[in-house]
Parts: structure tokens; sequence; C-alpha cells
């Protein structure tokens, strides 16, 4: 007998009708003799409203208090999903009982809408197991020392199911979500992308980090630091699936050393449109000035992503970087009032129009000739490439925004991703 997680989203919650067939999905599964914890997501477009009727009421909402009270209203849409749950549950003649973050208890930090977990009590909830119950517990939310509610943040009931999943030791997290797995690349973009049967912790979390949207990047990290067996699938499949079949179903999430050795060196394309580019130029080439100005932009919670300075020419260089597009003019504002009065920069400029790109792959770490290959099929089809940033395992290039699906299909095609047999070997093309 296993110990399962269901975790299941918004979408997935959405109507009365399926939550009913989330009850049948997650009573098969009991059925079959697991153990059964499930962690949903309120209903889709709850929270919105929930943080929607708030903000008229306090539009503002930087100090403590507010985002206290944001908490508390924007849990309440979680509660609503398990109970509802709980009930669909138990008129499949199944025994369950949900639990808000709070009564387990889920203890975090006193970080208000974006808390981080810090500890799970799991012995009321293995009672609950040991007495044949579904256990149906809150995503998104936990409580903090002084028993304040407290929100992990968009996509956190990700982060919640697996950390529900590593506190008891769980032999398998199961994200159902609207999508059938993790695929090389956005099928509305690319037609022919495939989806991966299996794919490792590290290619998932520079995927969920440079733009794909199946997973929160906080429940990747989670997972890969306490090695929780995750599998990403559709909830949008017959409930009365072969069990079996359903759980070899989706992508599987795993560890490098679990991976076949005939690994493709490119596993798949991710992109982002939600960035912008500036560059504060002529500023003097001495000791400090990078701090002089990203300082400057950190002080002010700006998160920075590529970065390049250029070859100083008369003691002068220019510096270059790029934000997410919402803090763009934020960004540019901050740049000419502050940073180039302090640094005598010669002007700042800024380009909100701009995409980033990537190729990503464990199999790059052992492959030469990777990027060169990127950047020929890129000059083949025309595209100018602004700034480059490189890890082990993924290229990222920032290009125009016009440029981006072009881009993303001729690497897809190149990296011969659509052909699940192929192992692309660059190292010996070049």
């Amino acid at each position: 007998m296993a110990l399962i997680v269901h975790k299941y989203g918004g979408t997935s919650m959405g109507t009365t009708e399926r939550i009913r067939n989330v009850a049948k999905r997650v009573a098969k599964w009991a059925r079959a003799g697991h153990q059964m914890v499930v962690v949903p997501s309120a209903m889709s477009g709850e929270t919105n409203r929930l943080l929607g009727l708030a903000k008229e009421v306090a539009p503002s909402k930087h100090s403590a208090s507010v985002l206290r009270e944001m908490d508390m209203i924007a849990c309440t849409g979680e509660q609503v999903s398990v109970g509802l749950l709980s009930l669909a549950l138990q008129a499949e003649g199944m025994e369950a009982v949900s639990y808000n973050g709070w009564q387990v208890p889920i203890k975090t930090d006193s970080a208000f809408t974006k808390a981080r977990i810090q500890s799970i009590d799991d012995a009321r909830v293995r009672a609950d197991l040991a007495a044949g119950r579904v256990v149906i517990i809150t995503g998104f939310q936990g409580v903090d020392d002084d028993l304040n509610i407290t929100t992990l943040g968009r996509g956190g009931s990700d982060t919640s199911a697996v950390a529900v999943a590593a506190a008891m030791k769980a032999d398998e997290c199961l994200i159902y979500t609207d999508v059938d797995g993790v695929y090389t690349t956005d099928p509305r973009v690319v037609p022919e992308a495939r989806r991966l049967h299996t794919i490792t912790f590290e290619e998932m979390l520079e995927m969920a980090s440079l733009g794909s949207k199946v997973l929160q990047i906080r429940s990747v990290e989670f997972a890969g630091k306490y090695r929780v067996p995750l599998r990403v699938l559709s909830s949008f499949t017959p409930w009365d699936i072969d069990i079996n079949e359903e759980a070899k179903s989706g992508t599987l999430i795993t560890f490098e050393e679990d991976v076949k050795m005939e690994q493709a060196v490119v596993s798949g394309i991710a992109f982002n449109r939600d960035e912008a580019k500036v560059t504060v130029m002529g500023v003097p080439d001495k000791p400090g000035i990078a701090y002089q100005i990203l300082g400057e932009v950190a002080d002010a919670n700006i998160d920075v992503d590529v970065i390049i300075q250029n070859v100083s020419h008369d003691g002068k260089t220019d510096f270059s970087f790029t934000v997410h597009r919402n803090d763009y003019q934020r960004t540019m504002d901050l740049l000419k009032t502050k940073v180039q009065p302090a640094t005598g920069a010669a002007t700042v400029i800024g380009d909100p129009k701009i995409c980033k790109v990537s190729i990503v792959g464990i199999g790059m770490r052992s492959h030469v000739g990777v990027a060169s290959k990127m950047f020929r099929a890129l000059s083949e089809e025309g595209i100018n490439i602004q700034m480059i940033s490189t890890s082990e395992i993924k290229t990222s290039v920032v290009i125009d925004e016009k440029y981006m699906e072009l881009a993303v299909r001729a690497l897809h095609k190149v990296f011969e991703l659509d052909d699940p047999n192929a192992v692309t070997a660059a190292a010996e093309e070049e």
C-alpha cells in the first residue's frame, strides 16, 4: 500500500461537476489500497475575486497589517474547495476529512502573501490515514508562530502538496493540471511539440524559471531538495481510466541518475515574453560601478535577470540588464533620477519589446558545440542576438520580441525535439 499525494489545480476544481469527478478519481485510488492525501486549489477565478473585493475596500496593500488581512481573505477560497471535495468523497462512500493548513499544522514564517514553509506536523494526518480516511488539506496556506494565517503566493498549492509529500515521505506526488504533462515547448507555438515521459529536476527548475508555466518554481525546488518523486498529468482524462495506465501517464520529474544514458542533449525550449532591457550608457569603467547601478535596483525590490557589461573604451563602458516588463518603467525612472546623476552616465535607454528564448538539457554538460548550433540556427533565420546568458544546462538569448515564435520553431526543429528517438549530438556536427 503506497502513500500518494494528489494535487488539483483551480481549473480541475472549477465547478461542482469537476469536483465530483475529482472525488471519483481519488476514491478509485483509495479503493485500490492507497493511502490518499489531497491538496486542492481554490476554484478557478475565486482567489482573484476575493482579492478584488479586498482591493475595493483597501486599495493600498503595503503595510503588514493590510497584508495580514489579505491573507485572511485569500485563504478562504481553498477552505471552500476542501469542504466541497470532502462532501463529494463522502457521497462516493469514502470516509474523508478536510483540514485548513493551520489545523495540520503547516508552520510558516510571517511573510504575509509570500510565506515560506518551515515545518509540517503530520501526526494528525497519519492518524486519519491509519483509520482509513482520505485527508484533504488546503493548499497555498499555513500559520505562523503567532497563529496568523499566511499564504504562500501564487501557485503556492503546488508547493503545499510537495511539502506535504516530503514531510510524510510519500511514494509519489501527482500534480493534476489542465495539461497532460511537460512538453518540449509550448504546443500553441510549435504544434509538433512532444510530451516528455521524464525530465530531471534540474531541467524542470530551469524550464520553470525561464517561463514554463506548468509548475510553480518553488514546488520544483522543494521536490528536488527533499527527493519527492513528482508527476504532472491531466485531470481531464476520464476519471475511471485504468489506475495502472494513469500511474504511468503524464511526465515524471525525477533525478539525473534515474534518466536513461542516451538522454537528448536538449530536452526543451523555454521562452518568456515578459522581459524588458535597459542600458546605462557611458558609465565610468571602475571597480564598484556594477554595484552602484544594481544596488539601487535591488533596493527597489526589482529582480534582474541577464546582465552584460561591454568592453571599456576611453575609460567608459555600457551596462545592460533585463527586468520583468512590469518593472520596466519603474527601472527606467530609477536609473534616470538616481543612477545616472550618481555615476555620471551619459544616458539611459531601454527596450520593452524583447523576449528571452532558452534551450535546456542536462546533456549539454557533456556535449560541445550546442550553443554554436543554437546561434547558427538563429542566424539562418535572420534573428539578431542582443544578449546571451549560459549555465551548465541552459543557454538563453535575448532577441526582438517579434522573432520569438520563429526562434522557438527553428530551435525545436534543429534540435530534433519532435522526434522521440532523436539524441541530438551537436558535438558530432560541429
